[in-house]
């Protein structure tokens, strides 16, 4: 007896037997979507794999408690250039709540000024950069302030400044809103930055000393 022939399947959405190529086309679109969804499991599973990974390097990496602005010995580092410096340097004794993240001897590069450099991080946490150039031209100077005009002359310890405030756009004043400049024997001083006045006059009265001795040379 042969087996009773299987009678076609009713879709739902039509209301008859499908025929054979919609047979063949709910086939292939079964297929295509077992293809999507094992696709999209796949990329779901290599990122879960990446993130994991991130996670056990930012576990595993050693990091630092050092803070990124490094503390510089500006003193040491004025110790052991004098020796090669016909001019003393500016060495100024200032209070704890002031450091140092730079200090060098420059030597003048294309420009052909050479200069002492000290860079200060105020107790407000402001910059003051402090410069003593030797025998430098005015097209040095009028670079470093901009070109711009001096305002002012104050008087500090007594030593007179020539003080400058940038009138440029905030945004294009970078590291200068205010700068004091003073001149003693080959040397010219030149403090610049962006901490308050009272800061730049607690700066230069520490440097005093040292300029009006330079002075006297």
């Amino acid at each position: 007896m042969s087996a009773a022939r299987r009678s076609p399947r009713v879709v739902a959405e039509v209301g008859r037997p499908e025929t054979p190529d919609e047979t063949a086309a709910r086939k292939a679109e079964g297929s295509r979507l077992y293809r999507t969804r094992k696709t999209v499991n796949n990329l779901v599973l290599s990122l879960l794999a990446v993130l994991a990974a991130v996670l056990v390097i930012v576990l595993i990496v050693p990091r630092s408690d050092t803070p990124l602005t490094r503390d510089v010995d500006y003193h040491q580092v004025a110790l052991q250039t004098q020796p090669s410096v016909d001019v003393p340097l500016a060495d100024p004794e200032l209070p704890a709540t002031w450091r140092s993240n730079s200090a060098e001897w420059r030597t003048g590069g294309s420009g052909g000024v050479p200069s002492w450099y000290v860079g200060f991080l105020t107790p407000a946490d402001d910059f003051i950069g402090m410069t003593q150039a030797v025998e430098p031209n005015s097209t040095w100077l009028a670079d470093q302030l901009q070109n711009q005009p001096a305002t002012e002359t104050s008087t500090i310890e007594g030593v007179t400044w020539d003080v400058y405030r940038n009138q440029a756009p905030e945004e294009d004043r970078g590291n200068f809103t205010t700068a004091l400049v003073t001149s003693s024997g080959d040397s010219t001083y030149l403090l610049i930055g962006t901490a308050e006045r009272t800061e730049f006059d607690a700066l230069a009265s520490a440097l005093a000393e040292s300029i009006l001795t330079n002075g006297e040379r």
